[in-house]
């Protein structure tokens, strides 16, 4: 996975990654189909859009096969602070092999993160940084990937909010996609993260299976094991880049529809809406703007991870949705009182 800069992992984000976790308090139950949505005008015209294309008969009606919407992950359905939840994925890979390679006790950029040398890590380059990501991402079937990322999903804690990474999806993104479905939509992620990580807890987190993610892909190479089993080898090539430009080839080459729902965050899912927009017929464009510092973090134009620029200016120019998240969700994730 190469998410949008990779010299933007580094920073402050990667202090929080030696600090002590918050403690955080269980969800109160919710009833109707968006309780986590405060009656504010994204969540109506959400309603209305989705009255409109499922009304037969009426101007807007979108048939069923037609009813496809994206969502990139990073920030737009799950939490991104401080570092992507993959890189973080990637750095305790990195201590978690150490014993298997006692040359990177001397090795950079490993011995950084074996001990947790924060001042070589700020320091690190492009180059370190491909490093490790191609170490934990590669040299390995990709059962044994999905394995780890599996299992670091089911013990990891974030390293500010003490929660399991699984827990920090926003809530409000949940019942959303539950309420596209139960309207006939097909939903979609489509993300600069990695495939096969997102394979790892998608379905289970929300509900969408592995054949509807659409990420950025390393090599994989065909071989006979040791056993006699064919496996499929991860190798230390990138084949594919789902992001920025690349999100609408990856729609169209992995989905074949053009959306009619699209939903992003930032800079890196510009071109998705662009695409999602330029076609004829009812359109929906949505973009998750991070303003609570207290629930969540509030982040936007500067920041290195996230970033919500350009994007922005095409929102507010172009009429699409801006969800405020500290005014427009009543609840960000599931575990709030």
């Amino acid at each position: 996975m190469i998410r949008r800069h990779l010299l933007s992992l580094l920073g402050a984000g990667l202090l929080a990654l030696w600090t002590s976790p918050a403690p955080v308090q269980a969800q109160s139950p919710a009833s109707d189909p968006l309780p986590s949505w405060s009656d504010t005008a994204p969540k109506r015209a959400i309603v209305d859009f989705v009255a409109r294309v499922t009304r037969e008969g009426g101007p807007d009606f979108v048939a069923v096969e037609d009813r496809i919407a994206t969502f990139d992950n990073d920030g737009t359905l799950w939490a991104e602070q401080p570092v992507y939840f993959q890189v973080a994925f990637a750095l305790d890979e990195v201590k978690r092999l150490a014993p298997r390679f006692p040359e990177w006790k001397d090795k950079e950029p490993f011995r950084s993160v074996v001990e947790g040398d924060l001042r070589a890590l700020l320091t690190a380059g492009e180059k370190d940084l491909l490093e490790i990501m191609s170490v934990t991402h590669s040299g390995m079937t990709t059962a044994e990937f999905m394995k780890a990322a599996t299992d670091w999903l089911a013990t990891a804690r974030h390293p500010t909010k003490g929660r399991l990474y699984t827990d920090l999806v926003y809530r409000p993104q949940i019942e959303l996609l539950g309420y596209l479905r139960a309207n006939g939509f097909k939903t979609f992620i489509v993300s600069g993260g990695g495939v096969e990580f997102m394979r790892a807890f998608a379905e289970r987190v929300y509900g969408i299976p592995p054949e509807q993610i659409v990420g950025s892909s390393g090599v994989t190479k065909f071989q006979i094991g040791q056993d006699g089993k064919p496996v499929l080898l991860k190798e230390p090539e990138v084949a594919f880049i789902d992001d920025g430009p690349g999100k609408p080839v990856g729609i169209d080459r992995f989905i074949g529809r053009r959306p009619i729902f699209a939903f992003g965050n930032s800079d890196g899912d510009l071109q998705m809406l662009q695409w999602t927009a330029a076609d004829d017929g009812p359109r929906f464009m949505a973009i998750v703007h991070h303003t609570d510092a207290e629930r969540e973090w509030a982040y936007g134009r500067q920041s290195h991870i996230g970033r919500l620029d350009k994007a922005l200016n095409e929102a507010t120019a172009r009429g699409w949705t801006v969800v405020d998240m500290k005014r427009d969700w009543k609840k960000v994730f599931a575990f709030e009182p």
